[in-house]
């Protein structure tokens, strides 16, 4: 996808086709068959009518089911923008409805008026106990707001935290204007889901509402221009929470296909299909403020099953997933065994990337000047000149925050050298590589921190690291994980974690051999074969 204008990244604007917004309105029971007179709903962002043209046409067409004067609709909506041009345009055509509906002129600007007003949603007075909010929340980070601005946001509204877009504060906002039984729906950025600045948001809404319908739509045309914007229409509720709809779409997903949809979450089915969709209906939503996943329907249930079946991957409490060291100047901490000249205690045999890169590991070649001792305690440079003389001559060294910091200890590396790691073995993985490629290491080598690594005292590694060559493990890690364009996956310690795996003891003799023979052989087929067996699933299941 390409970027918005440069105008349009300004204000947050994206406008929304009228085929999403009709879908968001039915998803949410915005409906004409109800008397919607008596009932109440926000546009946070009114921009130039997208979402409160259709909402005003349904408001009138209800109150003429139900008898209903359009003079009295005035508490039925309340629409919000910190453009004034915006406002005035919306006025404009909302007075052109109004009209066209049998309203003097006059009748209808007072309407108009109450309806809608120029303010910052995020610091304005709006009405509470309403029963919808429904938008597209401007796509704003806030690194582009005013800094006085941006303060008073983060200072009132607590989900926003780290590099948060300002739609995270327009979610927290209008949940907490829902009355009890009220419906948000949004069509809007979904990696508050499944990133850390998205944490706080996710504990609200796991606390005190409900996920209703979430529709993943990465590559629809969903608005009048392209944004990199990864939108997903969300209908979260101020209720109980039950059942959820998760629906994945592709390019092909279309006004029509929302209609198939739309049948779908009304209807019993457990999973659906249709035209650049699928979607499947989940007994209840991921009850953690952690990553909620993505991908397809059938994966999310498939994780949902076997995560409250299986014990995370470091939940037996022997297993640890760790990442290499960071030096913060590979160039002088970094060396090959004859370019330099230092006591050779003070050289650790470090695997790099490149050394397992190939998914077997190959003899590296590259050693590590280890400024720490046995005890994990930084040497005494005065025993080792050699050492001090080397790395001292890289200017880089000192200029590190971390030297700058604390200018005795200069020669630090910024991560700690943990004794132990070396000796034992291991299980390595890429920080990014396509599939997920577990190797293994019998000991004797340090990680660099573009790789993470698994121990455990439990497990014999060559059996879990046939677990972890499936495509069962890789589910976990695409679902969880943020892919980098042209889809390759990110292998950190934080999505390694999600993995759920069978106990080590109740995998039989035989299944553990297989799993072993296939990582030995880096078979993928064969290990996700026999991981399906260990997991108890059909053959065939990924």
């Amino acid at each position: 996808m390409t970027i918005a204008t440069p105008v349009e990244i300004e204000y947050g604007e994206v406008f929304t086709r009228r085929w999403v917004v009709e879908a968001i309105l039915d998803l949410v029971g915005y409906t004409p068959d109800r008397d919607l007179s008596q009932l109440r709903l926000i546009e946070p962002s009114v921009g130039s009518g997208s979402f409160f043209v259709p909402i005003v046409e349904r408001l009138l067409e209800s109150a003429r089911v139900y008898d209903v004067p359009v003079k009295d609709l005035s508490h039925a909506l309340f629409g919000l923008d910190l453009q004034r041009e915006h406002v005035d345009t919306c006025r404009e055509k909302t007075r052109d409805l109004l009209v066209a509906h049998g309203l003097s002129r006059h009748d209808a600007d007072i309407l108009a008026m109450s309806w809608l007003h120029h303010g910052d949603f995020l610091l304005g007075e709006i009405p509470s106990g309403v029963d919808f909010v429904v938008g597209n929340p401007p796509y704003i980070r806030t690194e582009d707001l005013d800094d006085e601005v941006e303060a008073a946001y983060r200072s009132r509204w607590t989900t926003m935290r780290g590099r948060a877009d300002i739609y995270i504060g327009f979610y927290e906002r209008s949940l907490g204007v829902l009355g009890e039984g009220g419906r948000l729906g949004f069509i809007c950025a979904d990696r508050w889901m499944r990133n850390a600045y998205g944490k706080r948001l996710r504990g609200l809404v796991v606390s005190n509402y409900a996920v209703e319908s979430v529709w993943q739509m990465h590559d629809v045309d969903a608005f009048e221009s392209e944004v990199s914007a990864y939108p997903a229409i969300t209908v979260l509720a101020k209720t109980e929470q039950g059942t959820a709809t998760f629906v994945d779409t592709t390019a092909a997903f279309d006004g029509l296909s929302a209609c198939q949809v739309l049948g779908f979450v009304r209807g019993p089915a457990e999973e659906g299909s249709g035209k650049g969709w699928e979607g499947a209906r989940l007994s209840s939503w991921f009850e953690t403020d952690d990553f909620w996943p993505a991908g397809s329907p059938h994966t999310i249930k498939l994780l949902e099953r076997l995560q409250e079946d299986f014990p995370a991957l470091e939940e037996d409490g022997t297993t640890r997933i760790g990442i290499g060291v960071a030096t913060g100047a590979d160039k002088a901490y970094i060396v090959d065994k004859d370019a330099v000249v230092v006591e050779r205690d003070r050289l650790l045999p470090i695997v790099m990337a490149d050394d397992i890169r190939s998914g077997r590991l190959t003899a590296p070649k590259k050693f590590l000047l280890n400024p720490w001792d046995e005890e994990g305690k930084l040497i005494d440079l005065a025993s080792y000149p050699r050492f001090a003389e080397v790395l001292g001559s890289h200017e880089a060294v000192r200029k590190r925050f971390v030297a700058k910091k604390n200018p005795t200890s200069w020669y630090r590396t910024i991560d700690k050298v943990n004794p132990s790691l070396s000796a034992r073995p291991k299980l390595l993985l890429q920080d990014m590589k396509s599939q997920i490629t577990p190797v293994f290491e019998p000991g004797g080598l340090y990680p660099h921190h573009n790789l993470y690594y698994i121990v455990s005292t439990s497990w014999d590694l060559e059996v879990l690291g046939g677990l972890l060559l499936s495509r069962i493990a890789e589910a976990f890690i695409s679902a969880y994980g943020v892919k980098m364009r042209g889809g390759t996956l990110r292998f950190q310690a934080q999505y390694l974690r999600k993995i759920a795996v069978p106990r080590p003891e109740d995998l039989p003799r035989e299944l553990a051999d297989q799993l072993r023979d296939a990582f030995r052989a880096g078979d993928r087929d064969a290990a996700t074969r026999a991981a399906e067996e260990a997991y108890g699933l059909p053959v065939g299941t990924l």
